[in-house]
């Protein structure tokens, strides 16, 4: 695919996601939707994110069905070895009462690590299978079939898994603390003084936002520097073979880190949430 088109071309079609959009004249797809505004689905995010969060649900459900008290499978013990180190990083970090925490945790590190472990997949393999079923099945031509596999290297994914967290935050904040307490550490904290409330206010709200900022940011950001480092060494054809096995190597810890990094800011930001001064 490389051979066929420029560098530049190649690039900015695997950084494309396949966007779908409502125009005056119906239901639209990638160049059509360039116009569109605001309301513009990326499809290819939808579907994998969706899909790898049924597979995560229905993986760790079968397991916990076939479980036994006995000694375990292989995946039994996986899942188990998952499941008691998310708990013990909650326990350790999370000083409040809450069940949903411990069940949240694992489904963040689980569903990130999932969507983070696509990138692991040749950059080519599953954009030129959606062209050949465009190409087949639709008549289209490949090149303006798109097919970005990585949820996370998609802001709008970042964002969203982000502004979920942000919501609990601000929900527990007010529901442990009350709303009137709620607004008094936006505006007492940390000079506790009247007359420096606007100072205050700003400091705590810039502080507060740039928690959903940061965890959306971080993700994105290391998850599209990997891919575009896989999309670059692909374009080197044959000899792509000794760069693709380290880095993919390495990456393994990014994916990995990543995860377990949202995870775990996840858990102090809820943390922070449910302490009452």
């Amino acid at each position: 695919m490389a051979s066929e088109i420029t560098s530049t071309e190649y690039i900015r079609h695997h950084l494309t996601n396949a966007a779908m959009c409502n125009t005056e004249n119906g239901i639209a797809f990638n160049k059509a939707c360039s116009e569109a505004g605001f309301w513009v689905w990326h499809i290819d995010t939808l579907a994998w994110s969706i899909g790898l969060g049924f597979l995560f649900l229905m993986l760790f459900r079968s397991v916990a069905k076939k479980a036994t008290t006995g000694v375990p499978g292989k995946m039994q013990a996986f899942v188990e070895m998952v499941v008691d180190f998310v708990d013990s990083n909650v326990k350790d970090t999370f000083h409040g009462k809450n069940k949903l925490i411990a069940p949240l945790a694992l489904t963040i590190f689980v569903w990130v690590f999932l969507m983070n472990l696509m990138d692991l997949v040749p950059v080519d393999l599953l954009p030129w299978i959606a062209g050949q079923i465009g190409a087949t099945g639709f008549g289209m031509d490949p090149h303006d079939v798109y097919m970005k596999v990585v949820p996370t290297t998609d802001l709008n994914m970042t964002f969203a898994l982000a502004f979920g967290v942000f919501f609990l935050i601000i929900f527990y904040s007010i529901k442990v603390k009350g709303f009137g307490g709620f607004m008094k550490e936006l505006t007492f904290q940390p000079f506790n003084h009247w007359a420096f409330i606007p100072v205050n206010f700003i400091l705590e709200f810039v502080t507060l936002i740039a928690k959903p900022m940061s965890l959306a940011l971080r993700l994105f950001g290391n998850l599209y520097a990997g891919e575009l480092i896989f999309i670059l060494i692909a374009m080197l054809g044959l000899w792509q073979l000794p760069l693709h096995f380290p880095w993919a190597v390495f990456h393994i810890l990014v994916i990995v880190l990543q995860a377990f990094i949202f995870m775990m800011l996840t858990i102090v930001y809820l943390s922070m949430a449910h302490e009452d001064h």
